[in-house]
């Protein structure tokens, strides 16, 4: 056990915030902090791993990213739209069909301590092997963990949906700890309920699926908006916000334009709504 002035000393860099993108999340005092344990919420295809791919890039912190949901070519291609600026369409092309890739080489490797695992249903010793291994190699622990997405992970399998929600709380245990223990800001993404599934309104705390908001210290939850023009904005709401404000109906958010074609993410002019 320790005193208050012995836990200056032991804290070690938990506590210490991620850099981040995100200005319109800080306002709202949003930190992704090291040590904590986080989960973003959203329907498919709404847009939670391009916000947490954009994060692991602009950051460029030590990175491991455990990209269940998304294959090596996508992940590659955004990755390199996002680092490059260049054209999302236009870096797949080169990757899988010209074979003129070779050319992000040097912007790539500037990147050198994101790594990524793609398997389809790591299992928890997958991850504890990979951060081991991480911390072999480069001689820390990752400062961030993603997980893409925590449905992905196999923690064995539910016969029904109390077992479901038993096995996802059991996860968000084991994601809590491992923050604790390695000192990353674990990341884990979540679907939501059906009734928020198409992903055009504002998604309250209980619409995470599962309901599996008593462990994170952050639980973030994205709708979007289409503007017929291939344009897209992403409003991220802090439902829960262990450290800061916090509004669990789901209605108060931060505003993102995505860049549809090189996928950076800005922040909007308008105020925080």
């Amino acid at each position: 056990m320790f005193s208050l002035n012995q836990s200056v000393l032991v804290r070690g860099a938990a506590g210490e915030p991620i850099p981040s993108p995100y200005r319109g999340l800080q306002k709202l005092e949003v930190e992704f902090r090291r040590g904590d344990f986080s989960v973003v919420c959203a329907g498919g295809g709404t847009g939670k791993s391009l916000m947490a791919l954009f994060l692991a890039t602009w950051s460029n912190v030590p990175t491991l990213y455990f990209s269940a949901d998304s294959t090596a070519a996508t992940q590659l291609s955004r990755a390199t739209a996002m680092i490059t600026g260049d054209n999302a369409r236009e870096v797949k092309k080169a990757l899988v069909d010209d074979g003129s890739f070779d050319k992000y080489e040097e912007a790539l490797s500037r990147r050198w301590w994101l790594r990524f695992n793609y398997s389809a249903r790591p299992t928890p010793k997958d991850i504890e092997l990979h951060l081991e291994c991480y911390r072999e190699v480069f001689g820390c622990y990752p400062h961030l963990v993603v997980i893409d997405n925590i449905t992905n992970v196999d923690g064995g399998g539910s016969s029904n949906a109390e077992e479901y929600t038993f096995g996802l709380e059991g996860l968000c245990d084991y994601f809590n700890e491992m923050a604790r223990e390695t000192r990353a800001h674990v990341m884990a993404m979540h679907h939501v309920v059906g009734e928020y599934s198409s992903g055009i309104k504002p998604i309250p705390l209980d619409g995470v699926k599962g309901k599996i908001g008593r462990v994170p210290s952050v639980v973030l939850t994205i709708h979007a908006e289409v503007d017929g023009m291939q344009g897209r904005t992403l409003h991220i709401s802090p439902v829960k916000n262990r450290e800061g404000f916090t509004d669990p109906s789901g209605e108060t958010y931060a505003s993102f334009e995505v860049n549809t074609s090189n996928l950076q993410i800005t922040d909007l002019d308008e105020e925080v709504f």
